[in-house]
Order: structure tokens, then C-alpha cells, then sequence
């Protein structure tokens, strides 16, 4: 009583995922294993596992080149980190450009690596500006990194990769893309296509916690040659001594910045075995194809407005006429009550409804059912605007929490 249950199709708030059985179990097996990632006594198998997985989607990710790899991370934040880092130990105090609509992490990332702040270059439509990024470019003189982003948080869209990647090596910058939403698109042959250009990035960053079904934490950061995840070893005798490495343990200290580490591959391989790329790619064409048809159910309800026709699986709307101070008063209502847990995003100069579907077994009833508490739950908070609406005492019964 009193949680969020990401399972509910009225729980759609974030990039917060319902997750897979299987990976649930694996990830319990893991917890009663124990293991950490640190040194190979402590985790033999996890590490041989953990090495292949990173190798096979690292190549997913980098299918051209002939040693491609990946490190595991706790998510997003910090596969976005490391490649600030992977960046700033190639060519120092690099400047950071990123869109408008880049993940907060970017320059987070660069305050606490003592880079300067990131150059943010505007994306009036919802993904960056090329003439704009073009224009920064030219202007900056010193080592450039451009931060590109595959499912923007706010509104699921993907920036122009390839002509992202052109602009970039015109003018000597390197590419990471931040593909922490949109990246498992890769196992889709119906939407992978929204990736093209992906492969050109120096690093890419993955989520499987999000558009991948894993239970927290899935992240990944991938690199085209293993080579260039050097500058993460480190040498602490008691874990990777120089005798054990020559006699063919492996040393670990290099697969993270962390120290004690759990075995999150082993969820990840699980899904990936029991799945495979037709089970996953199922599982993320019924997704997206539930947010378009959320979109048609709102274009074709008079007292709804749609902000665009959804990339991945975000769709904005609001109620047709509110204003901000209502729409944020309709979402906090329906959290309140226990009925539905909506995000919130700015775009057009206008506050919206955020629905971030991930559950691939919520139907148009679950949808309709949606949309028809938003419509109340407006006209109740405009028809009587000074009443007060009390949070009930969670119950088992709560639908979405």
C-alpha cells in the first residue's frame, strides 16, 4: 500500500519500467549469490558472463568494429559521466556542447570532473538545432565533445544522429550519444532505423532499465575499441596483484569506477537468453505501437490536445484550453487520489501531461480508462475550483499505486 507500481497501466510517469519476471528472479539469485565484481575470486562465473554480454552489445551497438566493448553502470547518469571522462583523459579539459533538451547528468557530469559547463546549444523543435550546433562549433577553439541524444526525457525524441555525426567531423569533434531511452531500439528491425548514425559515436550510453525491462540497474556505456576504456584501470594489490594477472586471472578494477559491484549482467543475459532479439523486439514494437494509439485516442477527443505524435513511447497532452496552473493541478490530483501517475514536461511554452508508456500489456481500454480520468478530473477541478481534494489513505485497492 503506498507504492508506485510501474506494472499498472495508469502508472506512466517516467522512464520507469515494469519489469520482466525472469530478470526480477535473476536479480534475486544474484542478491542471494552475493557476489562482487571487484576481483575474479569473488565473481568467476559473473565475470565470464559479464564479459561476454558487454562484447555482444557493445558489437550490437558497434557492428563495424573489430574489438568494440562496454562497462557496466548503475545507469544513465553514469555512462554519461564515464564518457565525459573517457573524453577529458583523451584530450583534457574538454568543452562539452549538448542540446537543450540533453539529460541533466551532462552537466552534472562535467561540474563534478571540474570540465567547464556545458555549451547548451538550443532545440526549439524538441530535438537540436543543426545550424545552431554548426554555429558553436566554429565559434569553440579548444578539444569538443558534442553530446547527442536517442529519446529525449521530456518528449522521447531522437536527434539527427548521422547529420549530428557529419558536423562533428567536420570540424575535428568527437560524439557521444546519449541513447540511455531510445538505445534498445537496436533489437527492433521495425524501428531500429531511428538509430542509423548511432555507430558513429566515440560512446554510447544504453539503459535496459528502461526500454529493456530490467529491474534498476541496467546501464552500459559502449566504445567502439576496447582500447579506449584503458584510462578506467586502476591497481590495488589486494584485488588485481601483478602474480595473479600474469597467471591469467582477470583483473576487474578496469570494468568500473566502482570498487564493490553486483552482478548486473546477470538479469540482462537472462532476458537476452530466454528472449532473444524476436522476444525483445515483440515486447518494443508493442510499446510504441501503444503510445500511437494513445495519441489517436487523444486527436480524436475534442477536449484533449496532442503536442506531437510520439517518437518512442512519450506522449504529451492536456486538457484543450487549461492553463499551466490547471494542468499541474489535474496531475497532482489524480496522483493524490490514487488514480493515475502522470510526469509533467515543458514544450511550446506550455506545461503538458507526460504519459511514458513502457508496460507492452496495457490495452486501449487502459488507455481509454486514462484519458477519461483526465477529462473528469479536469471538468470536477473547474466546475467546483476552490473544493479540496484530500490524498486517501492508500489501500490495497489503489489502482495505479
Amino acid at each position: 500500500a503506498g507504492a508506485a507500481d510501474p506494472a499498472h497501466p495508469h502508472c506512466a510517469a517516467h522512464l520507469h519500467t515494469p519489469p520482466l519476471a525472469l530478470a526480477a528472479a535473476a536479480d534475486l539469485a544474484a542478491s542471494a549469490l552475493n557476489p562482487s565484481m571487484d576481483s575474479w575470486d569473488q565473481a568467476p562465473a559473473a565475470s565470464a558472463l559479464e564479459a561476454d554480454l558487454t562484447t555482444a552489445l557493445a558489437a550490437e551497438i558497434y557492428p563495424h568494429t573489430p574489438s568494440p566493448d562496454a562497462v557496466i553502470t548503475t545507469g544513465g547518469t553514469e555512462a554519461n559521466q564515464l564518457a565525459l571522462l573517457l573524453a577529458r583523459e583523451r584530450h583534457g579539459p574538454v568543452q562539452t556542447i549538448c542540446g537543450a533538451n540533453a539529460h541533466h547528468s551532462v552537466t552534472r557530469a562535467a561540474w563534478l570532473l571540474g570540465l567547464p559547463e556545458p555549451v547548451a546549444v538550443p532545440a526549439p523543435t524538441g530535438t537540436l538545432d543543426l545550424a545552431a550546433l554548426d554555429e558553436a562549433l566554429t565559434e569553440l577553439h579548444r578539444p569538443l565533445l558534442v553530446v547527442a541524444t536517442a529519446g529525449t526525457t521530456d518528449t522521447g525524441e531522437i536527434d539527427p544522429l548521422d547529420a549530428i555525426a557529419d558536423l562533428c567531423a567536420a570540424h575535428g569533434a568527437e560524439l557521444h550519444i546519449d541513447a540511455a531511452y531510445g538505445g534498445p531500439l537496436l533489437f527492433s528491425p521495425t524501428h531500429r532505423t531511428l538509430l542509423h548514425g548511432l555507430d558513429r559515436a566515440q560512446s554510447v550510453t544504453l539503459d535496459l532499465h528502461k526500454l529493456g525491462w530490467q529491474p534498476a540497474s541496467a546501464g552500459l556505456l559502449a566504445v567502439p575499441e576496447r582500447h579506449h576504456l584503458t584510462p578506467l584501470h586502476h591497481h590495488a594489490p589486494y584485488l588485481n596483484a601483478d602474480d595473479d594477472t600474469e597467471a591469467g586471472l582477470p583483473d576487474l578494477l578496469g570494468r568500473s569506477l566502482r570498487t564493490t559491484r553486483r552482478p548486473d549482467a546477470l538479469k540482462i543475459a537472462v532476458t537476452l537468453q530466454a528472449l532473444g532479439r524476436t522476444g525483445l523486439a515483440d515486447l518494443i514494437d508493442r510499446t510504441l505501437a501503444t503510445a500511437h494509439h494513445l495519441a489517436d485516442l487523444v486527436t480524436k477527443n475534442p477536449a484533449l490536445d496532442l503536442y506531437d505524435r510520439p517518437t518512442i513511447s512519450t506522449v504529451l497532452l492536456r486538457p484543450a484550453g487549461a492553463d499551466d496552473h490547471t494542468v499541474a493541478t489535474v496531475r497532482r490530483t489524480l496522483l493524490q487520489r490514487g488514480h493515475a501517475v502522470l510526469g509533467r514536461a515543458h514544450a511550446e511554452g506550455r506545461l503538458w501531461l507526460k504519459a511514458t508508456l513502457l508496460n507492452p500489456h496495457t490495452t486501449p481500454q487502459d488507455l481509454q480508462a486514462l484519458l477519461d480520468l483526465i477529462t473528469d478530473t479536469t471538468t470536477d477541478l473547474l466546475t467546483h475550483p476552490t473544493a479540496t481534494h484530500p490524498t486517501p489513505h492508500p489501500t490495497e485497492s489503489d489502482t495505479p499505486r
